[in-house]
């Protein structure tokens, strides 16, 4: 069965429910390409956060640009803005629970190439929430190394950016790309 469903999915001109058209792709390149992208993301997060490790802990901060931008070592040991200090299990409980939830959703996305942004947006989520995840379980603690001083942004690290790209992307494609009334009809309950 997985074989004929992957075989219509083949189709190039297949019509979804909507009666576009569009490529079509078949689920195990789909899923390898989102691992590929998520292993990636994840390895370039992790490389980021051991070469902060390695140096600019216990060192002055490193300025780039003068006033405006700097990598600093920081050990966050919270949330986003320094909320929830020393609740790492609430935090990696609830990255799991997101996890979770983005895979089950994820399967359901139509194998559609307009949905290819979409899930580029879980793929960035994934990274992120995996990524910061690791450092909580693995060090107790976050590490952050970037710091916009011209705003006093909190420091934050590229699973950061993953994530905060990830939410403007998905907020674009709300807005302006998926508008149809059906766009979203994969979330429903009901399958078939």
């Amino acid at each position: 069965m997985m074989e004929n469903q992957d075989i219509r999915q083949k189709d190039e001109n297949k019509q979804d429910k909507s009666g576009r058209t569009g490529i079509r792709l078949t689920s195990g390149r789909i899923w390898g390409v989102s691992a590929a992208g998520f292993i990636a993301a994840l390895l370039v997060d992790q490389w980021s956060k051991y070469m902060a490790v390695e140096y600019l802990q216990g060192k002055p901060a490193h300025v780039l640009i003068d006033g405006v931008f700097e990598l600093q070592y920081l050990e966050n040991r919270g949330a986003a803005f320094g909320m929830m200090q020393d609740m790492q299990y609430v935090l990696v409980a609830g990255a799991v629970l997101i996890c979770a939830v983005l895979l089950v959703l994820y399967g359901r996305i139509p194998a559609a190439g307009r949905y290819v942004p979409l899930r580029i947006c879980a793929v960035l989520l994934w990274a992120g929430a995996i990524g910061n995840m690791i450092d909580r379980i693995r060090l107790g603690y976050v590490v952050d190394f970037f710091y916009f001083s011209l705003i006093d942004f909190p420091i934050f690290n590229v699973a950061d950016c993953y994530v905060v790209t990830a939410a403007i992307l998905f907020a674009f494609l709300i807005l302006f790309y998926y508008k149809e009334e059906d766009d979203f009809s994969f979330l429903s309950r009901k399958r078939g």
